[in-house]
């Protein structure tokens, strides 16, 4: 019966119009409509799935501001038995390595975890190493871009599919997972499942609560930043080809003039 924890993260919709914000140049996050990772949405699919085969508590985790509440109302509503929010200003503009430290925190104030699992990396920031390093913070094993995911009393295994090939991983529980879009479908939240989210327990925390200095996270503390930003171009006509009986040649020559044949 493991006791499984799943990290999720609030993404602007990829098909909202991204900004950054001015000054320090982070994602401006209320300029676009706000949505569960979908990847995310898979990592707890595969934690449900996982619980109704073998039973267990499935946990969500996120860190975000207050807006993250909706993402993990869905993932509540999908299935999950209850939620953590780390909620604090001073986390704004964190790296992979901060964020990590963070989530690494909250998991230690979860008594009897046997899996964590994560989205191999998130829409916003493409980084895919958050789980990896948790692993190092928490001295557990990591199985990362895992197609495949079977657990079996007190161990782990999967497939983790690359450009040379299929490996397959095994490792003793507790350990931390990351799961690509080939895991799984997930579910439709229910009406019945919308409904009985309002009444799951979220559990707030900050980083007093975790015991984690703000000087160590942020965007004025992070490791790496950006310096300066150019906006993306304009989008311009394309060239229209009329066919008058050479339309096939005309297109054959523009496509050789941009080098694509």
């Amino acid at each position: 019966m493991p006791n499984i924890v799943v990290l999720i993260k609030q993404v602007p919709d990829t098909w909202s119009e991204r900004k950054l914000s001015d000054g320090d140049y982070t994602l401006d996050r209320e300029a676009a409509d706000a949505i569960l990772d979908e990847i995310n949405e898979r990592a707890v699919e595969e934690a449900l799935l996982i619980k109704e085969a073998q039973g267990g508590e499935v946990t969500v985790l996120a860190m975000g501001p207050e807006r993250a509440t909706e993402a993990i109302r869905k993932a509540l509503s999908m299935g999950a038995d209850k939620a953590i929010h780390v909620k604090d200003e001073a986390i704004h503009g964190s790296d992979a390595v901060q964020t990590a430290w963070v989530l690494a925190g909250a998991l230690g104030q979860i008594e009897g975890i046997e899996l964590v699992i994560a989205g191999n990396e998130a829409t916003d920031g493409r980084a895919g190493a958050v789980p990896a390093i948790i692993a190092e913070y928490l001295g557990i094993p990591q199985l990362t871009h895992l197609r495949k995911l079977t657990v079996d009393g007190d161990k782990i295994s999967g497939e983790r599919e690359t450009d040379e090939g299929v490996f397959k991983l095994e490792a003793n529980l507790p350990a931390i997972v990351s799961v690509t879009e080939k895991i799984n479908e997930p579910r439709f939240p229910s009406f019945k499942g919308i409904m009985a989210a309002k009444k799951k327990e979220v559990q707030t925390f900050t980083l007093a609560d975790l015991g984690i200095d703000p000087s160590t996270v942020g965007v004025g503390n992070a490791g790496t930043g950006v310096t300066a930003v150019t906006p993306k171009p304009p989008r311009t006509a394309g060239e229209k080809v009329v066919d008058e009986g050479e339309g096939g040649n005309q297109v054959a020559q523009y496509l050789i003039g941009q080098k694509i044949i």
